[in-house]
């Protein structure tokens, strides 16, 4: 068994995440006691009980989700003790920060102080350069990478999510979703929009990049104790130097999810389990993964997926 472990982001989100946890363990409750004096927001009662227009502003669901994916990855650590080892890690987007955090590169608070400076950063240049997201579905990354190159209409648009061989996520201004979703719709791909109100890795953030670089400069990162696959790559990388020049580059950079998961799979990867809330990045590992390949795929947020979780790998030791 060859473990990968997964981290969601954005979009995960829901109301009373991480509560079960909190309410059963002590270490669960002083990792949030600990990630809101690092951000000075109430998380937890956020967490617990919104309301959700507040959760959702990228300020406060940046380290919400990441300490919410902490605290699941946490109590996976003490339950699991040293059975099986974890082979990978990679999140999802923000997630990417859990990954660093659970790969030793970066301790709890550091990485609590980075997604919510992060978050912040994101808010403001949504603000000055309103836009927005949308996912495509039914054409592949090379069509939808043309149907953007060859647009000539007003407005910016990008790629900003390749998350499966036909899901694709797109963002920028209004004008140019608009635009291309248009396009997208004619070669025959439904377009949904997404309930977000930044254009999050498209140009219209790109100005939060220098900001967030000089804010990471007194951080310390550290060589990653197990192999992170990253967003920007989709390969791991272990100088500390390169992973904060990619960290900082992700706010506006592609994120290569289906190429990480086709990369562990060529890696040997047969068990990928995703920590934190929802089943965002389980639901896209089915539509990644090639037909008959044998792969599993598990999801834990509460003690009782937590459970299931560990009666699945006891049972293929």
């Amino acid at each position: 068994m060859k473990i990968a472990v997964l981290f969601p982001g954005q979009g995960s989100q829901f109301l009373g995440m991480g509560q079960e946890f909190i309410n059963e363990n002590t270490t669960s409750a002083a990792l949030m006691a600990m990630a809101e004096a690092a951000c000075e927001i109430c998380l937890g009662a956020l967490c617990a009980d919104g309301p959700m227009e507040e959760l959702i502003r990228a300020t406060n669901l940046q380290p919400a989700i990441t300490i919410t994916n902490l605290i699941c990855w946490r109590r996976f650590q003490e339950e699991l003790r040293d059975k099986v080892a974890v082979s990978y890690l990679a999140g999802h987007s923000l997630g990417e920060y859990s990954a660093l955090c659970a790969a030793g590169v970066l301790s709890i608070e550091d990485t609590v102080r980075l997604v919510s400076k992060r978050g912040a950063l994101m808010e403001r240049e949504g603000t000055r350069n309103p836009g927005g997201m949308r996912a495509v579905l039914g054409l592949d990354i090379k069509t939808l990478d043309a149907i953007i190159d060859g647009y000539r209409g007003e407005g910016v648009v990008t790629t900003a999510n390749h998350n499966t061989p036909e899901q694709i996520v797109i963002s920028g201004s209004f004008a140019g979703l608009e635009g291309v979703s248009r396009l997208a719709e004619e070669k025959g791909a439904k377009v949904i929009p997404l309930n977000v109100s930044v254009a999050n890795h498209s140009p219209l953030v790109a100005a939060a990049i220098p900001d967030f670089t000089d804010f990471m400069a007194n951080i310390e990162f550290k060589v990653p104790s197990i192999p992170v696959y990253f967003n920007v790559s989709a390969s791991p990388e272990s100088d500390p130097l390169k992973i904060k020049e990619m960290m900082a580059r992700q706010i506006g950079s592609r994120v290569r999810w289906c190429e990480i998961i086709e990369a562990m799979l060529a890696d040997g990867v047969d068990t990928f389990i995703e920590v934190g809330p929802k089943t965002v990045l389980k639901g896209m590992m089915k539509k990644i993964i090639p037909r008959g390949t044998k792969v599993t795929a598990l999801q834990l947020d509460s003690p009782a997926t937590l459970l299931s979780c560990l009666e699945h790998i006891n049972k293929e030791l």
